[in-house]
């Protein structure tokens, strides 16, 4: 996902220049470039090879350059220099929920306060007060802002970790002499945040593996290097830890190093119930290795099932591993369809005949095409008037592209009185109806809840969109019970999505498990507003494999005929 990355540190330096009080113009130029970039998917790549950079709208030569560098190396020279010549507490300051450039440079210029640390102490003593513009409720969100962040710095998304494991991985394939190489931990168990990337290697030549790894273009400091281990810091800011391994062993290791914690504790214990031994190394009875190479062979030893990684988190997994009960866990392949994406008809760049072929490539059957409803004016939601049009293109889209039906859908928002923003009159049209909330997040838990029965309670509603309303790094999840949620979805024949978004992944993998328990089904949506965000996918299966979903349990999974008979129930 190269294009986020470039977008994210475009929209870093514009907000250090605004900070540093330089040429509008040269900001918004960056922030444009940015918003371009990001609409621009994996082909960003694909045109800095051909040296086609400045057809993109907002890039010259000199951003053109810069995209080349952070595609090369990760980062760039120039927004190295910039966080260089900034105090490093102000750049810290802008990563704020809610506190932009601006506000931080009058609160550097007047109160001299350039950490997080001074700006929260300066918060909750209502310091901040003294300056213009800032009102008691400013320093509440501040402090909000401040608990986020904090949460953040722990742990980095998944997506943004995925991308590096890869670089690193693609890079270290390169080399004859890799044998096997995986990605181990958190990552592998594709858990939504991670602190750490773990890398195992199999090579007989240990020495130019390490040199290599510690060389490569994203590594910013080395931490170690050794013959066996090194670990480098990225320009992200990511620790990534290599491992060399013997092959005997690497099945052994790569169970070890994927975790988590308590999951391997309670594997050990039942190895010495057994009269074994298991470490990194192998499985041993005495000093004789029994097992090591695969995983496989480990748990065929152990007299249970293999627990796929997203499972092993100590969850119930190994019970019903040992009772060869393990569920046949969803994959990528055994999607059908997509149910959110938005067209140019609302906030979507893409014409709805280009979301039809572009979901052809996926071998797709269905996509649900559900732009916005009238009341989310930043995201050109649609008139009734606009609704019609759309319905009659759908139909002859439908019958100019062959072998895709398009789901004419809609987002249709929950008012904050619980009501939807189109009439049932409206909504018995679509072939698919989502209700999501787009506003009133800090609406009591009982207020949220109400609101959200209330659409499931809608005779025409089919999925409720990204339940919680988190968006990662900028808004949590706001409360809601989801016992009574399930109730009214299961009731109701109501699914519940999956939003596979990087920074949603709403509902998570408990509230997915739940979901599946309480009898309620599941949708996977991408919420693309571009073709190339149709590769979201695979994160919102990750998220229903970590939540023990089969096929069962998630609608994307019929096939048109099915799906079509489920939507009318």
């Amino acid at each position: 996902m190269k294009s986020k990355v470039i977008a994210d540190i475009f929209r870093k330096i514009a907000m250090i220049l605004e900070l540093k009080g330089e040429n509008v113009f040269r900001i918004r130029a960056y922030e444009r470039a940015a918003q371009n970039i990001e609409e621009m998917g994996e082909k960003i790549e694909e045109l800095a090879h051909n040296d086609e950079l400045t057809k993109i709208s907002g890039v010259g030569a000199d951003l053109a350059a810069k995209i080349k560098e952070i595609i090369d190396t990760g980062t760039c020279k120039y927004y190295e220099q910039l966080k260089k010549d900034t105090p490093a507490g102000l750049i810290e300051m802008l990563k704020i929920q809610g506190l932009g450039p601006k506000t931080v440079k009058l609160i550097y210029d007047k109160l001299k306060i350039d950490t997080v640390e001074k700006l929260e102490k300066a918060a909750k003593t209502g310091k901040l007060q003294a300056l213009e513009r800032v009102k008691a409720k400013t320093e509440e969100n501040i402090l909000r802002g401040i608990s986020i962040l904090k949460e953040g710095r722990a742990r980095t998304p998944l997506y943004f970790a995925l991308d590096i494991a890869d670089d690193f991985i693609k890079n270290l394939k390169k080399i004859k002499s890799v044998e096997r190489i995986e990605v181990a931990g958190s990552v592998r168990r594709k858990k939504e945040t991670v602190r750490d990337i773990d890398i195992l290697v199999v090579s007989k030549e240990p020495s130019l593996i390490m040199d290599k790894f510690v060389s490569l273009p994203r590594v910013k400091e080395v931490l170690a290097k050794g013959s066996t281990k090194s670990s480098v810091i990225t320009k992200e800011s990511m620790q990534v830890d290599l491992r060399i391994l013997e092959k005997k062993s690497f099945g052994a290791a790569l169970v070890y190093f994927t975790g988590s914690k308590e999951f391997n504790i309670k594997l050990r214990q039942l190895a010495i119930k057994r009269g074994l031994k298991i470490n990194e190394y192998g499985v041993f009875k005495g000093k004789k290795m029994l097992a090591g190479r695969n995983e496989e062979e480990i748990f065929d030893l152990m007299k249970m099932s293999p627990v796929p990684a997203e499972l092993r988190e100590d969850r119930g997994e190994i019970e019903q591993a040992l009772k060869h009960n393990l569920p046949k866990l969803v994959t990528l392949s055994d999607i059908r369809g997509d149910f959110h994406t938005h067209s140019n008809y609302s906030d979507g760049i893409a014409t709805i005949e280009a979301l039809a072929r572009e979901a052809l490539k996926y071998k797709y059957e269905y996509i649900g095409v559900s732009d916005h409803s009238r009341s989310l004016r930043i995201a050109n939601g649609l008139s009734i008037k606009e609704v019609h049009k759309k319905i009659e293109e759908v139909k002859k889209i439908n019958k100019k592209v062959k072998g895709i039906k398009v789901l004419c859908a809609t987002e249709v928002d929950i008012l904050s009185n619980g009501k939807l923003d189109y009439p049932d009159s409206l909504l018995k049209q679509m072939d698919v109806v989502i209700a999501a909330i787009h506003s009133g997040f800090k609406q009591s838990k009982a207020q949220l809840t109400k609101r959200i029965i209330a659409a499931c309670k809608n005779r025409y509603v089919n999925i409720i969109a990204h339940l919680t309303g988190r968006l990662w790094g900028a808004r949590p999840a706001y409360e809601i019970d989801l016992d009574q949620i399930l109730k009214a979805a299961c009731d109701h024949n109501v699914a519940l999505e999956i939003n596979c978004y990087p920074e949603r992944l709403d509902i998570n993998d408990s509230g997915a498990l739940k979901a599946k328990e309480a009898g309620v089904k599941l949708a996977l949506g991408t919420d693309a507003h571009s073709l190339d965000q149709f590769g979201f996918m695979p994160l919102g299966v990750d998220v229903a494999r970590r939540g023990w979903l089969e096929k069962k349990d998630i609608i994307n999974c019929m096939n048109l005929g099915r799906l079509e008979r489920w939507l009318k129930k």
